[in-house]
């Protein structure tokens, strides 16, 4: 396979491209991070997304911890080529949890009357899904 398509991004000064992981049933965005080109070349390999963590300075499997992982149906750019959409499912023992607050979405909270109000209940307690 060529690897021709993955110079088309335009990544940032670190290497970095955003990623929007969108899921592929309701249309909902559950989480945004960060891929550089190793974990780009990653997800197409394994067909799962997987991330460049910032805070760890590492490749991140999504799941790799929490069993929540994201299976990949397409992967899209947009037409600067400088952000990349991932249409997926999110599996895992409690189907559908992608934000590490146990949430089904990390836009959990939304702007009313000037304030961030929770929107979404919490799915599973993070404490069971991050064991010590």
């Amino acid at each position: 396979m060529s690897t021709n398509w993955i110079d088309s991004i335009k990544w940032d000064a670190d290497g970095l491209v955003p990623v929007i992981a969108q899921e592929q049933g309701s249309g909902d965005v559950l989480m945004f991070a960060y891929m550089n080109q190793h974990a780009l070349a990653r997800t197409v390999e394994t067909g799962q997304a997987v991330y460049w963590s910032r805070s760890r300075q590492r490749l991140w499997h999504k799941g790799e911890e929490s069993g929540h992982f994201q299976q990949v149906h397409s992967i899209r750019i947009d037409c600067d080529a400088d952000v990349v959409l991932l249409s997926v499912t999110q599996l895992g023992h409690v189907p559908g949890i992608a934000c590490h607050t146990g949430r089904h979405s990390c836009f959990f909270r939304q702007l009313e009357a000037g304030e961030w109000v929770t929107v979404a209940p919490v799915l599973e307690d993070p404490a069971r899904i991050y064991k010590a």
